[in-house]
């Protein structure tokens, strides 16, 4: 089953499971370095609803926000890693910066950032609670982050 669409696309089939009275998850990242940290993050955010979508940063957005180092994955490289994920139902791509415009569009149930974040600085959790639905952070796991990983990997190669 294919689980990487357009807006347009992803926010009619949304659309449908809306009307099936399905509860849709949405969370939003770059996902540069797949790892644990995230897995258990994903795997957490899609327990809270039915179905579970990931915003995910375009190349552009990444070098907007990172620096123009990152990411070291290419968006399809990212977007086929997060589709092949069980608890993910659909991945889609975004240019901007922030996932505002892919809120306000598809509208979830639940919105999820890790926390890291404050609930009241998420944003699109305003756009979310006005639609009825709520904001939730998921616990991360200790000791995993993509650019921890980044620089370990520096350090480690910088001494030989």
């Amino acid at each position: 089953m294919k689980k990487i669409f357009p807006l347009d696309k992803l926010k009619k089939i949304i659309n449908k499971y809306k009307q099936e009275g399905k509860k849709i998850v949405f969370t939003n990242g770059c996902f540069d370095i797949l790892h644990t940290g995230h897995l258990a993050y994903l795997e957490k955010a899609r327990k809270l609803g039915d179905i579970l979508i990931v915003g995910l940063n375009s190349d552009s957005s990444i070098h907007k926000i990172k620096g123009p180092e990152r990411p070291l994955n290419s968006q399809k490289d990212r977007a086929y890693a997060l589709s092949s994920l069980f608890f993910v139902d659909y991945v889609v791509i975004f240019n901007e910066e922030n996932p505002i415009k892919l809120i306000s569009i598809l509208l979830p149930d639940i919105l999820v950032k890790g926390s890291d974040y404050k609930k009241k600085d998420i944003l699109g959790g305003d756009i979310v609670r006005c639609n009825g639905g709520r904001v939730v952070t998921v616990k991360l796991v200790r000791g995993y982050s993509t650019t921890g990983f980044i620089k370990t990997i520096i350090e480690r190669f910088s001494h030989e």
